[in-house]
């Protein structure tokens, strides 16, 4: 469904746009997702809406193989957040140690308290992260949007798997231009 409203506590939740993971080879140029993506934050700030940066510092509890990266020594600066977001003081950081920013974080709790009621994802992987992301929001009864050109993955066919089938079961989808024109002015 393609996006038609925003709650007016609408959150913006960036997926683990950090130096390591926007280095990968993906789908779509990450510059581009980095961009939309520092737009929207920009945005949500200027509504006075909350922004939320996600990164990913390792791997879940009980997984000593690192999963299909290898080693769970990541290098230095890997899981730092890209310059571009701008991360402000008034920014919520959730660091996770899975694919989904609520499992194991303080993420719902912070949501909760801003009475937030929806999210608007964006970031990599796409499949992975904010698909993760995406469906536990759902399961926690938030309206879910999606910025379906402000994400991407290192999985093609997964990447559009996600944005054809998955995301408009949990909600709506929508452009970063779409959805910058439901914020309030």
């Amino acid at each position: 469904m393609t996006a038609t409203t925003l709650d007016p506590r609408t959150a913006l939740v960036v997926i683990d746009l950090q130096r390591g993971i926007v280095a990968l080879p993906t789908a779509h140029p990450a510059d581009e997702v980095v961009a939309r993506s520092a737009r929207l934050a920009a945005a949500f700030r200027a509504a006075g809406l909350p922004v939320v940066l996600v990164n990913v510092t390792g791997v879940a509890p009980g997984r000593t193989d690192g999963g299909p990266g290898g080693s769970v020594d990541f290098p230095e600066g890997w899981a730092d957040l890209v310059g571009e977001l701008d991360r402000q003081p008034s920014d919520i950081t959730v660091s996770k140690q899975q694919w989904g920013a609520f499992y194991g974080t303080g993420l719902d709790m912070e949501l909760r308290r801003r009475g937030v009621t929806q999210i608007v994802l964006c970031g990599i992987s796409t499949s992975i992260g904010v698909e993760s992301t995406a469906r536990d929001a759902y399961e926690h009864g938030y309206h879910v949007t999606v910025a379906v050109d402000a994400v991407t993955d290192t999985d093609a066919a997964a990447h559009e798997r996600a944005v054809a089938t998955i995301f408009p079961r949990l909600g709506e989808t929508g452009t970063t231009e779409d959805i910058l024109a439901l914020l309030p002015a």
